[in-house]
């Protein structure tokens, strides 16, 4: 594989993750999925610091900032300073907006499905990815 073919296969996961992040409930709360992604981020890790979003999710620190206060309008997220180190601020979701984030049980499956010219090829493509995932994504 080439850097080209590898940069296609990169634009064709990131539109395909992005068919298949989860959808906040009213079509004029869309976000773009990389906002998305911090939001499921902080709904499966709740009370984690801005740094702590960032490394898991492999954002710049910046964009989860902008990507929290985004959020905060929204009212999916509240934040609050960290009783042990007042300059660290955890994120939380709103716990009266959590209905508002729509998850389905397998997200990817449907995504991957469309962009097969084979069905019966998803096990095998589900097994690569999670090899690649295992690999090159270090997560702390």
């Amino acid at each position: 594989m080439n850097g080209l073919e590898l940069l296609v296969l990169g634009r064709t996961l990131i539109k395909l993750g992005s068919t298949a992040m989860p959808t906040l409930g009213s079509p004029d709360a869309e976000m773009p999925a990389s906002v998305r992604s911090v939001l499921v981020d902080v709904t499966q890790h709740p009370d984690s610091s801005i740094g702590e979003i960032a490394a898991r999710t492999g954002f710049p620190q910046s964009h989860v900032s902008a990507s929290i206060a985004r959020l905060q309008e929204h009212g999916s997220v509240v934040t609050s300073p960290d009783p042990r180190d007042r300059r660290r601020t955890l994120v939380r979701p709103n716990p009266s907006a959590k209905q508002f984030l729509i998850v389905s049980g397998d997200p990817a499956d449907d995504a991957l499905l469309q962009a097969l010219d084979d069905p019966r090829a998803l096990p095998e493509v589900q097994a690569a990815l999670r090899t690649l995932y295992s690999h090159l994504v270090r997560l702390p």
